[in-house]
């Protein structure tokens, strides 16, 4: 049922507008989705790219600051100034935005990576070397398991982050939800910018909160101490 003037609600350029929602359904679901896939390949090829750089910096101890700073300093480079470096030879397409995205994910994932393995007790590996482990069941039965809230807590950030900055993917056309943002910037339509910056919100917090959930169910050790 459409209340009265709800229908004008488009003309009269409303915050909120049933009508714009409604007939502009499909397109939404398609930038949502566009958005959440973009989202999970960043985060996921972020995360394998960072696993070896991580093993990398522990067996080097000397690359650590070098890794580091050039991660960090990545991580600083604007996104207009990274997608603008990247368009001549990616051109105008998802593979810009994410190559940019992946290359902001790395600094995150690396230093609580590094930070999490680092905080493994001594004594549990000696005692986990008396017990007869080798180095690479020694690294996946007790190293990773204790460094698994680290970890989850970079997967956290990295994934928060990642739903933000897809948005400016726009501006080389492949931006999820940034489409419907940059749409309404340039047409001053209300109902679109609020309904894209609610979208974005909702996606990040439910990214978050999954996130916490499997982290709940991978380190039952913290559940049984809080009890």
């Amino acid at each position: 049922m459409v209340l009265p003037h709800a229908a004008d609600c488009l003309v009269r350029n409303s915050w909120i507008c049933g009508k714009y929602l409604s007939t502009r359904r499909d397109t939404i679901l398609t930038d949502l989705k566009q958005h959440v896939i973009l989202t999970v390949v960043a985060v996921a090829i972020g995360f394998a790219v960072s696993v070896p750089l991580t093993l990398f910096v522990r067996r080097f101890r000397r690359t650590e600051g070098l890794v580091l700073g050039l991660t960090s300093v990545m991580y600083g480079i604007p996104s207009v100034a990274l997608f603008a470096v990247l368009v001549p030879f990616t051109g105008l397409s998802g593979t810009t935005v994410e190559i940019g995205l992946v290359t902001y994910t790395l600094v995150i994932f690396v230093r609580n990576t590094l930070a999490g393995l680092d905080a493994v007790p001594p004594d549990v590996l000696d005692a986990a070397r008396g017990m007869g482990m080798g180095p690479v069941r020694m690294f996946l039965r007790v190293e990773v398991p204790l460094a698994m809230p680290a970890i989850l807590a970079g997967f956290r950030v990295a994934t928060v982050s990642t739903v933000a900055l897809v948005t400016v993917g726009a501006l080389v056309g492949t931006g999820g939800l940034g489409q419907e943002l940059s749409d309404a910037f340039s047409s001053y339509f209300k109902a679109e910018a609020l309904t894209a910056s609610v979208l974005c919100v909702l996606l990040a917090v439910t990214a978050d909160l999954l996130i916490v959930t499997i982290g709940w169910f991978l380190t039952p050790w913290r559940r049984r101490r809080s009890a």
